[in-house]
């Protein structure tokens, strides 16, 4: 009986070169940082744009310097104190960036939030703007526009790496991941997709059963979609300056919340709000009222796009209208000085 599922690649490695610390992970997201750059300074040889040719090329490079700074920082911080369930970090704070294990063996910084690393790009990209006097709102309509499509290769790294996997499932495109954490044969759910996908359970009390291939549907969603939508439909539409900041936190976040469903909940943390089955393994979906700690983050994120807009929308017209006034009194102005002007002509006029 041919096997419905998929079987990782056995070639995938997370390591590039055997015996030296070059993960595929980390090259992803070089990879990342050089298409968002790319795609940013595409977007700023527009000359419709009024920041265009404002910025040197020394100007973008150290903005994304200290952009790419604090999502890495902002990314490590939350993976320690939020995902992290151990205490570790709280315990040891100067580990969240030590690279090195107990036994001085290299092994990078595991863990990353996305969360916090767009809050840590935020404030970073936000404050050299402001200290450099560039404007905040029409660089990140070009940032937030440019970002998805390098987000994309973050989540192949994941792929590649074997890990964030999805939850058990009988699609035959489910992949069965190496390293993913067994479930309990007595499951009747477990039993099922092992029937459904030609796995032979006999005598086994734990088994390793194909998985969504959830890092893939994220680089899909999260990824090519938002930033196709973002590019070719609102682009060269939006009606106000920060508009495409609302429109990635509300898209990422409804993408991220959907891909969700399909992903196992991180280790430890489990469902966060449980309104569904009390029962709820994390690798098997059961009720769409089970919310992960990353469907509370993206709801928060989706209400943080929805004020950003309402917010930028009410700020674009105040705008409109306080300059509409004062160009209103400045002709008022030099109406009078005129008016005042020939009346002092006619005075000063011989008779």
């Amino acid at each position: 009986m041919p096997l419905l599922y998929i079987d990782y690649p056995s070639w995938l490695s997370p390591v590039i070169i055997p015996g030296l610390p070059l993960r595929w992970y980390g090259l992803m997201y070089l990879v990342a940082f050089g298409v968002t750059y790319l795609m940013t300074t595409y977007q700023l040889r527009d000359r419709r744009l009024a920041i265009a040719g404002t910025l040197t090329q020394d100007d973008v490079m150290n903005l994304f310097f200290w952009t790419i700074l604090g999502l890495l920082i902002g990314a490590r911080i939350f993976a320690a104190t939020i995902y992290d369930t151990t205490g570790r970090y709280l315990t040891r704070p100067w580990l969240i960036f030590w690279p090195f294990d107990e036994n001085m063996n290299f092994t990078g910084l595991q863990g990353m939030s996305y969360h916090g690393g767009l809050v840590g790009a935020i404030v970073a990209g936000v404050t050299y703007c402001k200290v450099k006097k560039i404007d905040v709102l029409e660089m990140a309509d070009i940032g937030m526009t440019a970002v998805p499509l390098g987000y994309t290769f973050g989540r192949l790294g994941n792929f590649i790496n074997g890990e964030l996997y999805g939850r058990i499932t009988a699609a035959p495109w489910g992949v069965r991941f190496p390293n993913a954490q067994p479930v309990p044969t007595a499951h009747p759910a477990a039993r099922m997709v092992a029937e459904q996908t030609g796995i032979d359970i006999t005598g086994q009390s734990f088994v390793n059963l194909p998985r969504h291939p959830s890092q893939l549907y994220e680089a899909a969603l999260e990824g090519v979609v938002l930033w196709a939508v973002m590019w070719f439909i609102f682009r060269k539409r939006k009606p106000f300056k920060g508009f495409m900041i609302g429109v990635y936190l509300i898209g990422y976040a409804l993408a991220r919340y959907i891909a969700e469903y399909f992903r196992t909940p991180d280790a430890g943390l489990g469902f966060i709000i449980q309104l569904g089955p009390s029962d709820n393994p994390g690798w098997l979906f059961l009720s769409p009222l089970n919310i992960t700690t990353g469907q509370v983050l993206s709801l928060l994120m989706a209400l943080a796009g929805v004020l950003v807009l309402v917010g930028l929308r009410i700020y674009a017209r105040t705008g409109a209208r306080v300059e509409t006034f004062e160009t209103m009194d400045t002709a008022h102005s030099a109406s009078d000085r005129n008016a005042r002007r020939r009346a002092r002509k006619r005075i000063n006029r011989p008779r």
